[in-house]
């Protein structure tokens, strides 16, 4: 296929030959670890290193034999949609010892490994660190029992370590997002959302036990996902007398109709003396005073297993990539550093600043400096907890403010999964803030016909009765500008209007990420991955057979879900309409899989965008790899259609949904405010007339008059796609030789306690 520009051609820059690279996992498994492991395998051979798996952990390296294996390229076929970690982790005593980190450095240098890749912990990553500082003195140790040649400390002088954080608490100071953490996010909402069933029949309070010892992200923000009335999380215990104040808000929501009640608690919660608060003293406590049938779910182990989520496969594949990039570009003087996200960048910072910071996370608790404890955590935790409180916690009527401005909502379009968590945000924040909300059914055309419906309450319900409104952005994007252009004869229409992203093809100028577009993600590989089972079990009654699926995505004329699927399922060629290509690139393609399947797989993956080329259509694509196939591999198609569009919202959705929603009514509400002159609110310059969306590390309102250059409206897509920096790395990952941009590639930078304003509401829930 043709290949994009780019400013610098990887492997001809920067060389791994000569180079050894080591992987292993450590501490406690998360899913997308072997996304990890593969793509920290599959970059280090791209570019002409040796790569080596460690197995089990830090106690394989200090065992050696066979825990030290060379991975080729084959060993990390089908992993990526396993969970867990294949190369196995397990904790090592003995490597907290000196002999213990001697052994290991022996190990090493018999194979020339001077390049470590760890994915684990903070503790994990504290040993490396360690180790990595002995180093020398190790060397030293070893010449001088005879276990090395001299010339081995100057030839192998330094130990290079690059981390990448594995662990589903996400309690990991100085990145967004841990490997793992949407995963296990998944298996919670799953819970909650079956839970819920039950639980409304009988008219139920459920209290769920997740993990998180020392952090509560994971019950922070699944409360924020399904709307639960209460959450206990060990960063911010309680107030003295919340056992009162809970149970009044309980009875409360069942007088206000609703028939369950959930709390969320996190396995290491506390209360402001730092005692326990367990899950059979909440049950205990809410049948005692409300006479609730209620019950207990602790989910434990559940959390870490299965299938990684699209956003794990896509993270730890990123993450992967960098850790070799870093490795190839370090000196002896460079710190240890760990990959980290920032929003939607990788970054690089210094390994043992993120640590210090993790620790003085404890610290604070231990304290109980608990204020100071959330903001450590960083602005995407605190902006978490403020959320959920701005949403869970209403305020009596007679606190509220008397703003009396009215606010509609009005959704354009197509549906795309998270609206309704968006729009139950802006109802409940609006309502916080004063305003008569008001919905407005059937989009715009209900809009000119006046199908505004009066005061909307909120009924406590964590989606009310939405369901029937809907959004396609760019479709509302071009309204918006619309109306905009229109205030100078309309001077009604000079009032705040901000638009949210939603839409499944993730198409919307201004946005790297759109509401809806994860849950689509996830609905293509869980697909795929659901046709590769069944394939397996076909295989093995019928006798070994090569196949290729080929699939078609959604997405108009944009290729967002065919490129970045295809990464998070590992596909060997996606075809879109932003990449042109022809009847040559088909061949060279059909032939590559060929020969990959004659050497070493079993099958092939090959997704087309929709529109991508008007001739090239998915029957003639499969026809013509039917036909080039045959003798190697049979082939088979799918259209996976409206599937994309339908299903619950992922957790990713649903909370990125809610908090931009929330950002957006604050917004509205001091834009009201701001404009509001002699009895009536007159705005009419471009930045009252916005879209909100995340760029790179920030959350950014820009006016939708400044976005028109940067929009095709022919094919209804951005004039730059971020996403189309990823289509090298998959091909790379499938065993083509291309072009790899590293213009973007991180820098190493230092730890922020506050980081720019813009960006508490950052892309990693």
């Amino acid at each position: 296929m043709a290949q994009p520009d780019s400013k610098k051609i990887f492997f001809e820059n920067l060389s791994g030959a000569g180079k050894a690279i080591a992987v292993l996992t450590s501490g406690g498994d998360a899913q997308g670890m072997n996304a990890a492991v593969r793509a920290v395998v599959r970059m280090g051979l791209y570019v002409g290193a040796k790569v080596y798996f460690i197995h089990e952990g830090y106690q394989g390296m200090v065992d050696g034999g066979d825990n030290i294996k060379e991975a080729s390229w084959e060993s990390v076929s089908s992993m990526l949609q396993v969970g867990g970690t294949v190369i196995g982790s397990a904790r090592c005593k003995e490597f907290r010892t000196h002999e213990g980190r001697l052994k290991a450095a022996n190990n090493l240098v018999q194979y020339g490994i001077t390049n470590l890749c760890v994915i684990g912990g903070d503790g994990s990553l504290t040993g490396a660190n360690l180790f990595r500082e002995e180093w020398s003195g190790l060397l030293a140790e070893l010449v001088e029992q005879g276990l090395i040649e001299t010339d081995a400390i100057q030839k192998y002088s330094a130990l290079h370590i690059v981390g990448m954080v594995g662990s589903i608490d996400n309690d990991f100071c100085g990145t967004d997002m841990t490997i793992g953490t949407d995963s296990a996010l998944h298996r919670i909402i799953e819970v909650v959302d079956a839970i819920m069933t039950t639980a409304q029949s009988h008219q139920r309070t459920f209290v769920l036990e997740v993990m998180g010892r020392h952090c509560g992200y994971l019950a922070l923000v699944s409360a924020l996902a399904c709307g639960a009335d209460w959450v206990l999380i060990p960063e911010m215990p309680p107030e003295d007398g919340w056992e009162d104040k809970m149970c009044q808000k309980l009875s409360a929501n069942r007088a206000g109709m609703k028939r369950l009640n959930i709390i969320i608690v996190a396995e290491g919660a506390i209360d402001r003396n730092n005692m326990p608060i367990t899950t059979d003293y909440i049950k205990n406590l809410v049948v005692k005073c409300l006479g609730f049938d209620t019950r207990v779910t602790i989910l434990g182990h559940v959390q870490r297993g299965g299938t990684p989520s699209a956003f794990d496969r896509i993270l730890a594949s990123r993450m992967g990539v960098e850790a070799v990039l870093a490795l190839l570009e370090t000196t002896a003087n460079t710190p240890a550093c760990v990959v980290s996200l920032c929003g939607n960048q990788s970054v690089r910072l210094p390994l043992m600043e993120c640590v210090q910071m993790t620790q003085e996370v404890q610290k604070a608790m231990d304290e109980k400096r608990f204020e100071e404890a959330v903001k450590l955590r960083g602005r995407s935790f605190e902006n978490n907890l403020k959320t959920y409180k701005l949403l869970a916690h209403r305020k009596p009527e007679s606190e509220l403010p008397t703003s009396n401005f009215n606010v509609a909502v009005l959704n354009v379009g197509a549906p795309a999964a998270g609206m309704n968590a968006a729009v139950r945000s802006a109802v409940r924040v609006g309502i916080s803030e004063g305003h008569k909300m008001f919905a407005v059914s059937d989009g715009f055309e209900g809009f000119y016909k006046g199908q505004v419906e009066p005061e909307w309450q909120d009924t406590g319900q964590p989606s009310a009765a939405l369901t029937r409104f809907h959004v396609l952005p760019l479709q509302a994007f071009e309204s918006l500008l619309q109306l905009y252009e229109a205030r100078t004869t309309y001077e009604e229409l000079c009032i705040p209007m901000c638009m949210l992203p939603a839409t499944i093809s993730n198409n919307v100028p201004g946005t790297d990420l759109s509401i809806g577009a994860d849950t689509a993600l996830n609905a293509i590989v869980e697909f795929i991955c659901v046709c590769q089972t069944c394939d397996r079990i076909k295989q093995s009654a019928s006798g070994t057979k090569r196949r290729v699926f080929i699939i078609e995505t959604m997405g108009g004329y944009c290729g967002y879900l065919a490129s970045v699927g295809g990464l998070a399922a590992g596909a060997d060629a996606a075809y879109i309409y932003e990449e042109p290509f022809d009847i040559r690139d088909l061949q060279a393609n059909v032939e590559h899989l060929t020969e990959k399947m004659k050497t070493s797989i079993q099958r092939g993956l090959v997704l087309r965008n929709e529109n991508c080329n008007e001739n090239y259509t998915t029957d003639f694509i499969y026809q013509l790899y039917s036909e080039e196939g045959k003798g190697v591999f049979d082939s088979r198609k799918n259209v996976l259609g409206h599937m994309q569009q339908g299903g619950a919202p992922s957790p990713f959705d649903r909370n990125f949904g809610t908090k931009i929603s929330a950002k957006a009514m604050q917004w509205v509400t001091k834009k009201l405010v701001e404009t509001f002159r002699q009895g009536r609110v007159f705005a009419n310059t471009e930045d009252s007339c916005c879209l909100l969306g995340m760029r790179r590390r920030a959350l950014v309102f820009q006016p939708v008059v400044q976005l028109k250059d940067e929009t095709d409206f022919v094919h209804r897509i951005p004039k730059e796609q971020w996403w189309l920096k990823l289509r090298p790395l998959m091909k790379i990952l499938a065993k083509y030789k291309t072009s790899y941009d590293v213009s973007d590639s991180g820098q190493l930078e230092h730890v922020v306690r506050n980081r720019p304003k813009e960006s508490d509401a950052s892309v990693a829930m």
